[in-house]
């Protein structure tokens, strides 16, 4: 009995030791049973039958799919190169194994195929500015696709475009352009405020004269303070005034006594000459010489 009984003890116990499994705390084990699926364990220990029960291990942490660089067109027919990070995990392992053969390969093809697809509906500029958009719409397609597999993807990142040197070239023209006509637009808007604020100043130094002579003294202050060798003498806008007033008089008095110099003028040439006179006398004398003889 004893020969029959050691034997045996030493079967079960190797039966037992064989049948034992170990998963660690991010790993599960999708168990077949005779070819058909039969549970799911872990994580810890736990036993199989040796022979009869078979284990497919499954990662159930975050994997990272680092897409390659895809060429692709734009809606606009713009041709880039896009490159994506994506983020996914399994949900539940039985699907994972059994709805799809290997499903890091399926992941990472739908990712690839569905990074090109949502770039060319799009145009370029939507692409470079509503990058968080276009990785939304990737994610939502990608989970969609894997979600019968118990997969689900946590998050869709592009990280780089590249853009032809043309295309680069083009985009840098554009940009000049419209910060020069940003900038033509804000000193258009400057001057018309400033043309307000003058036009206010003006009427306040209408109304106040002495504030021109203090604005006048401020400008000499600001000429004094710069590094200059140039003196600038301004004279106050009185002397000015004065001398218009001046040339105004001048010119009215000249205007007045033109026409007193014409009569002066028509009266001499009313008086008549020594000739005139000579001649004139003449015949008097004659007269006077015949009655003498």
């Amino acid at each position: 009995m004893g020969q029959v009984f050691g034997p045996l003890a030493v079967f079960i116990v190797a039966m037992a030791v064989a049948g034992l499994r170990i998963d660690r705390e991010y790993e599960r084990g999708v168990i077949f049973r005779l070819g058909r699926f039969n549970s799911i364990k872990g994580p810890g220990m736990y036993w199989l039958i040796p022979g009869a029960d078979s284990k497919a291990k499954v990662d159930i942490r975050t994997k990272t799919v680092d897409i390659q660089p895809q060429e692709t067109v734009t809606a606009d027919s713009v041709t880039i190169r896009v490159n994506a990070v994506l983020y996914y995990r399994i949900l539940d392992a039985n699907k994972a194994i059994n709805k799809v053969q290997n499903y890091e390969i399926a992941v990472y093809q739908t990712a690839m195929t569905t990074l090109r697809n949502v770039v060319g509906q799009n145009i370029l500029d939507d692409v470079l500015q509503n990058r968080d958009q276009v990785n939304y719409k990737v994610q939502e397609i990608v989970d969609e696709v894997t979600g019968p597999w118990g997969i689900v993807v946590e998050r869709v990142e592009m990280k780089d475009v590249e853009i032809p040197a043309t295309m680069q070239r083009a985009m840098a023209k554009e940009a000049e352009a419209i910060r020069e006509k940003r900038a033509r637009i804000i000193k258009a808007e400057a001057e018309q405020e400033a043309s307000f604020k003058l036009a206010e100043a003006s009427q306040n130094i209408v109304k106040n004269p002495a504030a021109l002579e203090l604005r006048r003294l401020q400008t000499l202050a600001e000429i004094g303070t710069e590094n200059n060798t140039t003196t600038v003498l301004m004279m106050p806008s009185d002397f000015i005034t004065l001398a218009k007033q001046w040339t105004t008089a001048l010119g009215d008095s000249s205007s007045s006594s033109l026409p007193s110099a014409g009569s002066s003028s028509r009266h001499v040439e009313e008086q008549p000459l020594p000739s005139q006179l000579q001649a004139e006398n003449m015949p008097s004398l004659e007269q006077e010489s015949n009655q003498v003889s």
